[in-house]
Order: C-alpha cells, then sequence, then structure tokens
C-alpha cells in the first residue's frame, strides 16, 4: 500500500498526467565537462551552448550523473538498463565474432537482452533511433529493429568521417557506414552517397552535394517529430556523432572562433557550438508542433571528452580530472540533465546533487510508461537481469533522495578484440567516496603516449593549448589493493581526486574493496572474438560498400556451434 500511495503522490505531480509523456533522449558523443556553457565563467566566449544551457536552466541538471569510461559499453548500458559489467564492457568493432559463443560472440549486447525500446513499445510508443549504435551488427538479432526501434538513420561503428560516411577498409577500399530503414526499406542509405573528395571545405568533384553527416541526422531525427501523430507517445533516442573524433565540421563554422589559436580547441568549440543550434532546431519544432508541454527531455555525453594525444582530440574536462578512457570522474562523470514541459515547475532550474547512471534511463522510462522492466527473454536465456533503477520519483520531486546509493564502475583488462574474459571491477563510489582498482592509472603507458598526455591528467579550463600546466597525480600510478598504494577520493572535497585517503580512511578503503571484490563474482563479459572477413564480403558483395549484417540467421556463416 505504501508504495502504490507513492506511485499516486508521484502522478500527481506530472503535468497532464493521464497521457504518457513524449519522450526524446539525445545522447552527445565525448562531449567533455567543460564544453557546455553552464559549466563555465559567466560571460565565457569559447564555449558557446545558449540552447543546451536554456534546457539546463529551465530543467533539472544532475550533477552526480555516470556512465562507463568509453563508447560500446556506455551505449550497450543505455539500451539495456545493465552495469556495463553484466552487458558489455569491451571496445571492439562491430566486425568482431566469437563462433564458440552464439549469444554473446559479438560486439555489444547479447542476442537475447531486451532494450529500452520494446519495453516503451509494449506501453503503445513509437519508437525512433537516429545516429550511432554501436552496440552490435553481425545478425538482424543486433540491428535496431530487432532491439524494439521502428526507424533508423545511423551508422555501426564506434565512428566515421562527417563527410565522408565511411569507417574502415575493406583491402584498400574505404567502406561506408550510414544505414536507414523503415517500413518499407532496410539496407544502406545509397541515396545519400556523397563523392569521395568531400572534405569540411563543404567541396566536392562534378558539382556533387557535400553531406555533412549530422546534417542528415538532424534532418531523419525532425522528419520523425513532424510525421509523428501527436495523439500518440514518441520516443526519439537521438544519438548525435557529435563531438566524436574525427574533428570536423562545415568552415563557416570554425570560423566563428578563428580567434582561439590552437586548432584542436577552436574545432571543438566549433563542434560544440554546431550540436548546440541543432538541439536548439529540436526545441523550436517540439514547439512549434505543440508537443514541448508534453516531452521529457534526456540530455547527457557517452563518457568524457577524449584529451590524449597532447590534445589533437581536443576535449577538456575540468577541473574534473582525466577523460575518455580513464576512471576518474573526467571520464565518466558528465554532462547530464532532464527538460521539457513534463518537469514539474517546482523542480525547473534545480540541480541535483544524488547519483543517476546511464543505466537507469530503461527502468526510469518503463516507469513512465507503465510496463514491467524484467527483462524475462534475457532470464530464460540465463543472462543476467538489468541493473536499472526508476530515477523518476526522484527526480520529479515525489522522494527525497536517489534511490541510487551506489555506483559500480567497470573496467577492462585488455582492449584487444580477443580478450578471454580478463575483466575486473575498477571501482566503486559509495556516499562521498570513491574508490578505484587496478591498471586505470597506467594502462595506456604501454601504448606508447607520454605521460604527461595521457587520460589521467588534470588539464586547465582552456585546453588544449601550447602552455597548459598539466597538474601531476598526487597519489600511486597504480591503484592497488593494500591502504598504502591504494586510490580511495573523498570526490566532493577533491573532485579533481588528487589525493588518495586510503591511509586515512583504512576502514573505509577495506570495506569498499570487499564489496569490489564482491561484485566481481557477478561479471559478465563473454570473448567477443575477432574481426571476420565475411562481414568485408557481405559490405562488398550485397551492399554496395556498405557495412551492414552478414550472420545469416537460423545458417550462420562463420559460427560453429
Amino acid at each position: 500500500m505504501a508504495m502504490a500511495s507513492l506511485k499516486l503522490c508521484f502522478l500527481l505531480l506530472l503535468p497532464v498526467a493521464a497521457r504518457l509523456p513524449h519522450i526524446l533522449h539525445i545522447l552527445a558523443d565525448d562531449l567533455g565537462w567543460a564544453e557546455v556553457g553552464f559549466h563555465r565563467a559567466e560571460g565565457d566566449r569559447e564555449v558557446q551552448t545558449p540552447n543546451i544551457d536554456a534546457l539546463a536552466r529551465s530543467g533539472i541538471e544532475l550533477d552526480r550523473f555516470y556512465t562507463f569510461q568509453f563508447c560500446s559499453p556506455a551505449r550497450s548500458a543505455i539500451q539495456t538498463g545493465r552495469n556495463p559489467i553484466h552487458v558489455n564492457v569491451q571496445n571492439v568493432n562491430p566486425e568482431c565474432v566469437n563462433g564458440n559463443d552464439v549469444e554473446g560472440g559479438f560486439q555489444g549486447i547479447p542476442v537475447n537482452m531486451s532494450g529500452m525500446a520494446s519495453l516503451l513499445r509494449r506501453a503503445g510508443y513509437r519508437t525512433h533511433i537516429v545516429g550511432k549504435w554501436d552496440v552490435g551488427m553481425a545478425t538482424l538479432e543486433h540491428h535496431p529493429r530487432a532491439r524494439g526501434y521502428e526507424t533508423w538513420l545511423g551508422y555501426w561503428h564506434h565512428s566515421n568521417d562527417y563527410w565522408q560516411h565511411t569507417a574502415g577498409k575493406c583491402g584498400l577500399k574505404s567502406m561506408r557506414d550510414l544505414w536507414r530503414f523503415n517500413a518499407t526499406f532496410d539496407g544502406p542509405a545509397l541515396d545519400l552517397q556523397n563523392g569521395p573528395a568531400c572534405s569540411q571545405k563543404n567541396q566536392a568533384p562534378n558539382g556533387q552535394r557535400c553531406v555533412f553527416e549530422e546534417s542528415e541526422l538532424l534532418a531523419a531525427a525532425k522528419a520523425v517529430v513532424r510525421a509523428h501523430d501527436v495523439a500518440e507517445p514518441l520516443f526519439l533516442f537521438w544519438s548525435m556523432h557529435l563531438v566524436h573524433m574525427p574533428l570536423q565540421v562545415p568552415k563557416a563554422y570554425e570560423d566563428r572562433f578563428a580567434f582561439i589559436k590552437d586548432r584542436h580547441r577552436r574545432m571543438m568549440r566549433a563542434m560544440v557550438s554546431f550540436m548546440d543550434e541543432e538541439i536548439g532546431e529540436m526545441v523550436k519544432l517540439l514547439k512549434e508542433r505543440g508537443m514541448w508541454e508534453d516531452t521529457l527531455v534526456v540530455f547527457h555525453s557517452d563518457n568524457g571528452g577524449e584529451i590524449m594525444g597532447a590534445g589533437m582530440c581536443g576535449g577538456n574536462n575540468w577541473p574534473l580530472r582525466g577523460g575518455k578512457f580513464s576512471n576518474f570522474e573526467g571520464g565518466i562523470r558528465v554532462n547530464a540533465l532532464v527538460s521539457g514541459g513534463r518537469v514539474p515547475p517546482a523542480r525547473r532550474g534545480s540541480k541535483l546533487e544524488g547519483f543517476v547512471t546511464a543505466w537507469d534511463w530503461y527502468a526510469s522510462f518503463a516507469g513512465l510508461a507503465g510496463v514491467d522492466p524484467t527483462d524475462h527473454r534475457a532470464q530464460a536465456a540465463g543472462l543476467p537481469p538489468h541493473d536499472s533503477k526508476d530515477v523518476m520519483p526522484w527526480l520529479f520531486g515525489a522522494v527525497s533522495s536517489s534511490p541510487r546509493e551506489e555506483v559500480i564502475i567497470g573496467e577492462t583488462s585488455s582492449m584487444t578484440p580477443n580478450s578471454d574474459g580478463g575483466t575486473f571491477i575498477g571501482g566503486l563510489i559509495k556516499g562521498r567516496y570513491k574508490l578505484l582498482v587496478g591498471i586505470d592509472a597506467r594502462k595506456w603507458n604501454s601504448l606508447g603516449l607520454r605521460e604527461q598526455v595521457s587520460q589521467n591528467v588534470l588539464t586547465g579550463p582552456n585546453w588544449p593549448n601550447s602552455s597548459s600546466s598539466l597538474v601531476p597525480l598526487l597519489h600511486p600510478r597504480h591503484c592497488g589493493r593494500r591502504a598504502e598504494n591504494g586510490c580511495l577520493f573523498d570526490i566532493f572535497a577533491d573532485p579533481a581526486e588528487t589525493t588518495s585517503l586510503s591511509m586515512q580512511q583504512s576502514s573505509i578503503f577495506r570495506s569498499m574493496l570487499a564489496r569490489v571484490e564482491e561484485l566481481q563474482a557477478t561479471v559478465y563479459s563473454p570473448a567477443r572474438g575477432s574481426k571476420d572477413p565475411g562481414a568485408c564480403r557481405k559490405a562488398r558483395d550485397a551492399y554496395h560498400g556498405y557495412w551492414g549484417p552478414w550472420i545469416g540467421l537460423g545458417k550462420p556463416e562463420v559460427l560453429q556451434v
């Protein structure tokens, strides 16, 4: 009865609660903490994000929003409502296959795990995805349609070229990576093919039109909204390419930031500005269609900004330490907000400090839709259940604290596709304290990167530049399991993670370490295999040079079972 009363109280706080809200989930790619205006000093002209800032002011800023340290695991977690340690902690390419495992021997999400779009379809939502997928390609069971989406225009890989739409090669030939599907067409987006000489200068031979990929993705997202019957609830997952590498943007946007001398920083600022304008266009369209007051907007990044390589990636997470590929705050604590007309007026303009994770939207959206989030299909296949918490009652003020009391930090001990499941828990956040364990603080040294520009540094407000003062670590470079070489931080008092408290707070250190060891036994990380030549053959022979599924259902070409 208490739970029923709580649910009723929550529903009464929702404006127009009798109707299911439209949900616009915007996922930015590699957006650094310091790349939005609401994390910059007032009047800073380098970072220009008026539309994102307006969403934060009129909504709820999530100050302690956590995700995984890089792409595919974070996206697998979002779609399935699972901590990456229970779905995918490896960032392998979509062409990878382990022929001995027909369930999890592929990139991304195992075959029999359900996605959040499938939950929302049960509640009557119309479900669409635009943009990056990066959670599986090998079979039609890995296709967005099999995960509950009705339409998709997007790409399979971690990234591709913004102008040429290519990712990787088969032999010497670059393969294209942009697909469209709807009720009548399922295949490569041949209508979007553009010339191989396209560049950021927006020029192409023979009068061809260069297509900046993010513009096409926005057009597809807007087409979904324009065609939607507003009497039905809409779920649009807008998975942006921006601001992931490569650093590319229409030249007119780069010219706006000509006052920034460092090219990498200038390009990143221009890409962020482009992204912000697109978000502003989408908000405007929702308002024009009369949908805004019934819409819930969720916005966040998949991981922190990428700061490695002497700043050539352009990212910045100041004042947080580290970035993408790191379990320091800059890698896993990201920009996040909830906005839209469905945010209760009393919560607008608020900033919440409770914990939320990227995999909590699964149960939260299910709660809004009134459906059971239990993944019965995964249960029948012996796969881990979801880890998602319904945070909407807390966000909307029905309860006083977040239901998430701890954040389990995933890690992978190998970046090679032939990893035999050698994964472990990379740390734990509970209360004020954050524990890091394992190889995080030095794992990239083996790749020959200079220590002072690794993913673990603390940069500055205007990074990259030629004179940044990079603040080194003031604790062991290997986060061990003994207090004398451990990494324990008070992330509220020391957000830059400069000082380990493992000796001063040895009892807390031991308690959190014991919890990490307990969690290690729950890890699901099958071997994902290696790149299968069959993917190239299918792309070349059947898809006109585009990537796509290549293993036939019921007649596997490479699986040995």
